[in-house]
């Protein structure tokens, strides 16, 4: 999707600050999407923030992320003032729209389709996002991210490979199945939705194992979260 390669950008931009931009947790983006919203269900007592929207060129909004926990910064480990290492614990919902191949708005040529893959990739870009190994020169940072992004897609590209593993978790209290891989970066999963919608997810410092997903009753209760 090309609006990914916007939404890693802005966050690699966010690096300094350490958080993502406050236009990002603007509500208005997920108000106007056309399908529900995913975050963790209820079990989750944390707190909930919005992130980034991702739309087409002609504003139809098709996916985008809630987050739970920590705010992740770009540098995924640092150091405290006691000299301890500090890790973030987060977890990131990604709602997509399942999409067939469909005509582009001016009629010239076809939208990429979306699918459980599509989830699995920008879960995997997200992570990667919000991840710098910490021996890395700042100016090779964004020669990783690129070379890391292909390899996220060819993973996402072969949900069935030895890469991935698969577990079952609660989406709306149902048994649902996801495809599930770990990385030294973090976990990312995907999978699909009785509502219609594909969910992916990614996180660090929380297990995967005990999650669960529902639809968000009211989003604009996170606005300003």
């Amino acid at each position: 999707m090309e609006t990914t390669s916007r939404a890693v950008a802005q966050a690699a931009a966010a690096e300094d600050g350490g958080h993502a931009p406050s236009a990002w947790r603007t509500v208005d983006g997920y108000l106007r999407a056309p399908f529900p919203w995913y975050g963790l269900d209820e079990a989750f007592t944390g707190r909930r923030w919005l992130m980034q929207v991702g739309a087409t060129a002609d504003g139809v909004v098709e996916h985008g992320s809630i987050g739970h926990g920590d705010e992740p910064s770009v540098r995924s480990e640092y150091t405290a003032g006691n000299g301890q290492e500090v890790k973030e614990k987060f977890a990131v919902a990604v709602t997509v729209a399942a999409n067939p191949v469909r005509r582009s708005a001016d009629g010239t040529g076809l939208l990429e389709a979306t699918s459980v893959s599509s989830a699995a990739w920008l879960a995997g870009v997200g992570l990667l996002s919000f991840t710098w190994p910490g021996q890395m020169d700042h100016s090779l940072r964004d020669d990783w991210l690129e070379q890391q992004t292909e390899t996220a897609w060819v993973l996402a590209d072969d949900l069935a490979g030895p890469d991935w593993s698969t577990l079952s978790l609660p989406v709306d209290g149902v048994p649902t199945p996801f495809h599930y891989r770990e990385s030294e970066f973090g976990w990312v999963l995907a999978g699909s939705t009785q509502a219609g919608v594909h969910v992916g997810a990614y996180g660090r410092g929380m297990s995967a194992y005990g999650l669960g997903f529902a639809v968000v009753k009211d989003i604009s209760a996170y606005a300003g979260a």
